[in-house]
């Protein structure tokens, strides 16, 4: 609750006037708490920048000013982009998936259709998931508890993109 610094009348929060004697209000009572924020703790908001990956890494970059949450965030995007080019570039060099091949290990008649290449693919494909998942809930964690941890390469990165 609120109260007027002129004549100490009790005003609900984010009042501009005084109902009682008009006085306006100091403006941190009625302006909104999310100026350059998300509405979140930092902590939070730090954490939350790395629930989806990139895609909230940037959300919360573009909308929290707060040099905590911008440093995650920032962390995020550059962190998790990079691990989906490096999967990416991974899945083409082995053929896996339509996108990258159509058929493992090349095309059927083409002389060169080792299944070993298309497992080989696979098994670092999925070495790199389990590790990527793990990153995540570990930077997460860390976030919300307001460690401070740094991605080797890529927390460099983002503390340069963080001061921007």
């Amino acid at each position: 609750m609120v109260h007027c610094p002129k004549c100490g009348a009790s005003l609900p929060p984010q009042v501009r006037y005084c109902d009682k004697c008009g006085q306006e209000q100091p403006a941190a009572s009625w302006q909104s708490p999310i100026a350059g924020q998300s509405g979140l703790s930092e902590n939070a908001a730090a954490a939350l920048s790395y629930s989806l990956g990139w895609v909230t890494g940037i959300i919360f970059f573009v909308i929290d000013r707060r040099p905590y949450v911008r440093f995650h965030a920032a962390q995020s995007m550059v962190t998790f982009i990079g691990l989906h080019l490096i999967r990416a570039v991974i899945a083409m060099m082995f053929g896996v998936g339509l996108f990258f091949g159509g058929f493992p290990g090349g095309f059927p008649g083409s002389g060169y259709e080792h299944w070993g290449h298309f497992g080989l693919g696979i098994s670092l494909l999925s070495i790199i998931g389990l590790l990527s998942f793990v990153l995540w809930i570990v930077c997460m964690i860390k976030a919300y508890k307001g460690e401070s941890f740094m991605v080797p390469i890529a927390g460099d990165i983002a503390v340069g993109l963080a001061r921007k």
